[in-house]
């Protein structure tokens, strides 16, 4: 099956908005196995919209339209695909008195103008919105299929996860199943070197490597009646990319790494505190994003001056003075210091240099050192990030909480030579 997307909205085009439903929706298709071939971006202008419509239905089965089906004058996406489909607009008075009631609960009343969401082309089904006022549409005709979403990404969501998506399952002969693989310590590049025969000679299961900064994503997809089947063909190809990098790999089903970092430390009954120099907070922030890690993180110390870390967590004077607060002995120093003052099991800690200032002939912008205090073991390693300031914080936070989950016990690993990586203990 076919599918095309058209996002619609003037402020997708002025780059007021981020279009991220086409991603979502594309998405979800894949899981699927609705092949998505094409996505346009159209503003809110009637003739524009009825010439994209009218091209997508022309080459494709299924096309999804986002947005446009507000209750403004510039909202057009109701009227455009009544008019593309030829199917007239009639209201629906329950959809008026679900409108009604959607602004009465909320203690208002229901403005004249919402009335145009209760318009529904003949012949066409409304698509129930439980978190809106806007109704989407599924119009078919001529073995066409149009369906029509609110632009609000929330809204969307709900909408395809509850109606859209299990109707068009039932279409889809195979779906696809696929498996994410994260990996740190190692680039692209070097990655699809590692694995070079596998991406050639793929069969069924397709490979596919994404780079982001300080990340790489591998993707392994294949298409199969049941999950049953399709983890058998998958199972032992993973299991080969692992025997080659597995030392890399952070995650075999797409997790953050603060989402591994904590499950490893919950799972060992192990407290961890965090000392933050040049990310600012960063890697708390992470951290604390996951629901429940309460139970291993005790907090962090954002310690950017040197007085602050001498004061805050004991770093020697002798030691700043002598190597520098951007050094392995700093960050072993930091390590120790916050594991000791919050009484932690496990210590973390980064110093660097952001940019785009502070560089001086030997500690360039984006020179970073991460330590991980383990009880008594701590393992200090450097990096040089390449990128702008906030390039270089969260390639820094990345690499510190990929220190710690290769540090905690049973977990050990320490890659050789890796790409921005050169790690020893101190």
């Amino acid at each position: 099956m076919r599918a095309e997307l058209v996002m619609v909205g003037t402020e997708l085009l002025l780059g007021q908005i981020v279009d991220t439903n086409s991603a979502t929706l594309a998405a979800r298709l894949t899981q699927v196995g609705v092949d998505c071939y094409y996505v346009s971006t159209v503003g809110d202008n009637w003739m524009r919209m009825a010439e994209v419509l009218s091209h997508a239905l022309g080459r494709s089965e299924v096309v999804i339209t986002s947005g446009g089906l507000g209750p403004t004058q510039d909202d057009l996406t109701r009227e455009v695909a009544a008019a593309v489909m030829g199917m007239p607009l009639e209201e629906r008075p329950e959809l008026w008195a679900g409108i009604e009631r959607y602004f009465r609960e909320s203690g208002r009343v229901a403005p004249a103008a919402n009335r145009k969401q209760a318009l529904v082309p003949r012949g066409g089904e409304p698509i129930p919105n439980p978190v809106g006022t806007a109704p989407g549409l599924w119009l078919e005709r001529n073995g066409r299929t149009l369906i029509c979403l609110p632009g609000v990404p929330w809204e969307l969501e709900r909408m395809l996860d509850e109606t859209v998506i299990p109707r068009l399952a039932r279409r889809a002969p195979q779906g696809l199943h696929s498996r994410v693989l994260r990996f740190v310590g190692i680039g692209e590049s070097h990655l699809e070197a590692a694995l070079e025969d596998l991406i050639r000679e793929q069969g069924r299961v397709t490979l596919a490597p994404y780079a982001g900064p300080g990340e790489v994503k591998l993707r392994l997809s294949v298409r199969a009646p049941s999950k049953e089947e399709a983890e058998g063909l998958l199972t032992p190809v993973v299991g080969e990319i692992l025997r080659r990098v597995g030392v890399y790999c952070t995650s075999r089903d797409d997790e953050p790494l603060e989402v591994v970092v904590g499950r490893l430390l919950r799972e060992r009954e192990l407290t961890l505190a965090v000392a933050e120099s040049c990310t600012g907070g960063l890697i708390g922030d992470r951290l604390t994003d996951v629901p429940g890690s309460s139970a291993y993180f005790l907090g962090s110390l954002v310690t950017y001056s040197n007085a602050a870390k001498e004061r805050e967590l004991g770093v020697p004077a002798a030691v700043l003075e002598r190597h520098g607060a951007v050094s392995r002995e700093t960050a072993e120093a930091m390590a120790r210091g916050v594991r000791e003052r919050l009484a932690a099991d496990c210590g973390l800690a980064v110093t660097g240099i952001a940019g785009p200032g502070g560089e001086t002939p030997t500690k360039p912008v984006g020179l970073v050192y991460v330590g991980a205090a383990v009880g008594e073991k701590v393992v200090v390693e450097e990096h040089r990030f390449r990128g702008e300031r906030r390039a270089v914080k969260e390639r820094s936070a990345r690499a510190a909480l990929d220190l710690l989950r290769r540090s905690l016990p049973g977990h050990e690993g320490f890659p050789p030579g890796g790409v921005e990586r050169t790690g020893d203990q101190v």
